[in-house]
């Protein structure tokens, strides 16, 4: 008898496969003399659609809203039936005892397998693979100590309640306000609350009134000072300013105090995605969605990092002991970090990152103790890799000492002050790329209590109070993760969708909301734009995934909430113009054009929701720069093929088919194979790929 083992992807299925000894490759399925291996294509299954319901709904009617099934029902995804097919026939297979759920360890890939499980009526018996890497060492572990399905059910449940929500609460009330509206308005559970927090922050920054304010900088002897009074350093008086200054230029300083205070920074903790994703967008500009995938390829492919959705920033504390082996991996490529905590014997310094408390489905994102390669990553995965690698060093080193020297002056009866940094320990932030150790240098560690000195200088500085940014996406995820909405894994997703559906846009790396963004905040529900109901609702999944409330209970209240939703549309006495309509008309049917900006460009499509037109406003853009003036050029489709052409510098280049370069982990992977088989044989990488090719012939 054997196990069939149910994987997310082909690649990690692969992976799998190969650390079981599953030789025989089929074309949905690898097969081994106890396993047999398969896999998903990400979702299979999916929640039927209104018109799988009735066929009435594939027309968008305001009257036949709240759309809400007695019962949610599951339809197989047309286009990756064939693969629902294959994983059914397996299960069907009289020699199959047992199915071994291997999709991602998390809420969502809980619900890939067990939908596909329910759909096929799978009766025997189910175990889980649930492990945090896909190294080889972590796969054989895991099938070591699999766990019973059971344990995983109320995991099961909460993503049943999160889809099920998502979809009452977004599909009806989007329907609901792009029928009355006429226009595609898209709202939901999560994005509709996050929207909200980007248009507060507008609002703020539309209603502020910046005030004028002045400063008083003076040279004291060898210390430069700044005017201060309980704490404030602005004054928003000019005559108050201007008394002060003449009040103390060239007068005697005296130091009333001399305060010094050693501190300590304790070491960070390492990722979580969340915290992952706001560290790149502020070095690095990556968006929360480009964190993702990039941290997904060195997960699953390079297999350098551990389970990337996770929300903890905590390890358990029996990986006390595999730390050396994730210091060897690391240490080939960055000997000179790892060497001094190689010669501590691996020490973790920071004790409270070990904490089974704090660590739920998943501990917090560090190396594998996968050998690194860094030739094979690209800059993007290398950048991220970093980050990573360089946070988990950190809890190896002791924390950051530094000692804070604060003087206080005394001129004529005002208040100045001086501050000084000195480093006592570097500790964790040797490890870290950006330091700012010392700062304020002044020599303040010579100055005494009492001494005086003459205000050499004294200088008035107008300013004026500026408003706070607009956020930007480190900004929303800190926003979004305070008010619990969305996880870890969606977060990314949410910020995606509102800019696809137009509500709101990059400019500069900051979220503007658009108008019609704006218009979509006027129009929708209080409720729906509340970040704490949806926080509330958040919460109840996961205590629904815990095993601690009812299910049942949650989706009575979210079809209860559905219908107030769309009953309040329905009633809604407001208007709505589109933003972007222009004064062309469509040639199909005579509505007027609407302009829309899609990553490929300005778009012209019809207002008329039953009209499908559309055309392209401007030439689609290139990666191929112009050769005289380096910008972009148009891509055509002529008579001979496709073609570039620079409009400005009239440059035209035809274009050829590129030829697949073999990246660096491929070349290495030729090396070793054909050195291996045929000693004698030349090692360049033309011999090597004319081996490759004799070979596959």
């Amino acid at each position: 008898m054997k196990s069939l083992v149910l994987a997310e992807k082909p690649s990690v299925a692969r992976e799998i496969a190969r650390v079981l000894g599953c030789r025989q490759s089929h074309k949905s399925y690898m097969e081994g003399d106890k396993y047999i291996v398969t896999w998903a294509l990400g979702h299979l299954i999916e929640l039927k659609m209104p018109e799988h319901y009735d066929s009435k709904y594939k027309n968008w009617n305001l009257e036949d809203l709240p759309i809400i099934p007695d019962q949610m029902g599951l339809k197989v995804m047309k286009q990756t039936s064939h693969q629902y097919k294959a994983i059914e026939n397996l299960a069907k297979r009289k020699d199959i005892k047992e199915i071994i759920i291997a999709t991602d360890a998390g809420r969502e890939g809980e619900l890939v397998a067990r939908w596909i499980l329910e759909k096929i009526r799978w009766r025997k018996t189910i175990k889980r693979l649930w492990i945090s890497s896909v190294t080889d060492r972590a796969i054989r572990d895991g099938f070591q100590n699999l766990k019973p399905g059971k344990q995983f059910e109320d995991l099961y449940e909460s993503a049943v309640c999160r889809a099920e929500a998502d979809w009452l609460i977004g599909l009806n009330v989007t329907r609901a306000l792009t029928t009355k509206y006429k226009d595609p308005l898209s709202a939901g559970r999560v994005q509709t609350p996050t929207l909200a927090l980007v248009m507060e922050r507008e609002t703020f920054i539309q209603k502020f009134v910046p005030k004028e304010y002045w400063t008083i900088y003076a040279q004291i002897g060898p210390l430069q000072a700044d005017w201060e009074k309980n704490g404030e350093k602005r004054i928003f008086s000019k005559e108050a300013a201007e008394g002060v200054l003449s009040k103390v230029k060239g007068q005697k300083a005296v130091i009333q105090s001399i305060n010094r205070k050693e501190k300590a920074e304790p070491q960070p903790l390492p990722y979580d995605l969340t915290e992952l994703q706001r560290d790149a967008n502020k070095r690095y500009g990556f968006s929360a969605k480009k964190t993702s995938n990039v941290l997904q390829k060195l997960y699953e492919q390079h297999k350098l990092v551990t389970y990337p959705r996770t929300d903890s920033r905590y390890l358990t504390k029996d990986m006390e002991a595999t730390m050396m082996d994730r210091l060897h991996g690391i240490a080939a490529s960055y000997k000179d970090e790892v060497k001094p905590i190689l010669a501590n014997q691996g020490k973790v310094l920071a004790k409270r990152v070990f904490n089974n408390e704090k660590v739920t489905d998943h501990h917090a994102i560090i190396p594998t103790e996968e050998r690194v390669h860094l030739g094979d990553l690209s800059a993007d995965e290398r950048k991220l890799y970093e980050l990573i690698l360089r946070r988990f060093l950190a809890i190896f080193h002791n924390p950051y000492k530094y000692e804070t020297i604060h003087a206080s002056i005394d001129v004529n009866g005002e208040t100045f002050t001086a501050k000084e940094t000195a480093v006592i320990d570097l500790g964790y932030r040797k490890v870290e790329r950006s330091s700012d150790e010392e700062t304020g240098k002044q020599n303040l560690k010579n100055i005494s209590k009492g001494q005086s000195f003459t205000v050499q200088t004294a200088e008035l500085s107008a300013k004026h109070t500026e408003p706070p940014l607009r956020y930007s996406e480190a900004d929303i995820l800190t926003q979004m993760e305070k008010y619990s909405l969305g996880t870890p894994a969606t977060r990314a997703e949410i910020i995606e969708r509102l800019l696809d559906t137009e509500a709101i846009e990059r400019q500069n790396g900051r979220l503007f909301p658009t108008k019609k963004g704006k218009q979509l905040m006027d129009l929708v529900n209080e409720d729906l734009k509340s970040p704490e109901l949806t926080a509330k609702w958040e919460q109840e999944l996961e205590k629904i995934a815990r095993g601690k409330a009812d299910p049942k209970e949650f989706l009575q209240n979210i079809r209860k909430q559905t219908r107030t939703l769309v009953s309040e549309i329905k009633k809604s006495d407001k208007s709505y113009r589109a933003h972007n309509l222009t004064g062309s008309k469509c040639p199909e049917c005579d509505s007027f054009l609407k302009e829309r900006n899609t990553k490929d460009g300005k778009i012209l499509v019809c207002s008329n929701l039953d009209c499908n037109f559309r055309k392209r406003k401007d030439p689609k853009l290139s990666n191929r720069r112009c050769p005289q003036c380096r910008k972009k050029m148009e891509i055509h489709q002529g008579k001979a093929g496709a073609y570039f052409q620079c409009r400005p510098c009239n440059v035209v280049e035809k274009a050829q088919d590129k030829k697949k370069a073999v990246n660096k982990r491929e070349e290495r992977k030729l090396v070793q194979k054909y050195t291996q088989k045929e000693d004698s044989f030349g090692t360049s990488l033309g011999d090597l790929l004319k081996a490759a090719m004799e070979d596959k012939d």
